[in-house]
């Protein structure tokens, strides 16, 4: 597990919500009315990145409830999965749901340097990770890239989704559920806008793919030989 660093109560904050009973219901809940009707991309479009840019080596960091990797489409490959997070019921119930993988479980967290022994991956998913964040949106997806991006194959990507608290219209209920949960500390992104993702993301990676879905942001992101090498 991770060392203590300056930031690690915030981080554990936005994680800690995520008790047996609230990811029992965080399918129906997050997934299925909050992704259709309070952010406004719908979970079918966000699986289908994952159909496209998942690749047979593959970490996901922020796992959730493991939706994403027990529907993808693996492309007539039985993959190789990497389960990241700081949350132990998270990580159970994903290495659960997608047991026929046998998948690898880290405990890990991912503003800190973390310990993949050998590991690279084809791709790296970040669903809905960055908003539960602490600090500002460059800053911090700088810091998991840096962490995380060194891990991938030449040519390999880094995709996923954030919800932002600026650049986008929120419907009423999506600004209700913003102000309550950035004061509970599930969320840490009322600052956060596209150009702090592209940034940060650009930073250390080429390539930057950016589309704004409602009030989410869907990205990729593509190593290059000279991050790997270095």
């Amino acid at each position: 597990m991770a060392g203590r660093g300056p930031l690690r109560a915030d981080v554990e904050a936005g994680q800690a919500v995520y008790s047996p009973l609230v990811l029992a219901a965080y399918d129906a809940f997050v997934l299925g009315f909050s992704n259709r009707y309070v952010w406004r991309c719908r979970s079918a479009t966000m699986l289908a990145r994952y159909d496209e840019l998942a690749g047979p080596r593959h970490l996901d960091a922020g796992v959730g409830t493991g939706w994403f990797l027990d529907h993808c489409h693996w492309r007539g490959q039985r993959p190789e999965i990497t389960l990241l997070d700081l949350n132990e019921n998270s990580l159970r119930m994903a290495a659960r749901r997608i047991k026929r993988f046998e998948p690898r479980v880290v405990l890990a967290n991912v503003l800190e340097p973390v310990d993949l022994g050998e590991d690279e991956f084809d791709s790296i998913g970040l669903n809905y990770l960055l908003h539960c964040l602490p600090g500002a949106l460059e800053t911090k997806t700088a810091a998991v890239v840096r962490n995380l991006g060194g891990r991938l194959k030449p040519g390999g990507v880094l995709f996923g989704s954030t919800i932002l608290g600026r650049g986008v219209r929120h419907n009423t209920v999506g600004r209700l559920l913003m102000r309550v949960y950035n004061r509970k500390g599930i969320f840490a992104n009322s600052d956060d806008d596209p150009d702090g993702l592209e940034r940060g993301l650009a930073a250390q990676l080429g390539s930057v793919e950016l589309e704004i879905v409602g009030a989410v942001a869907l990205f990729a992101a593509r190593a290059s030989p000279a991050i790997i090498a270095a």
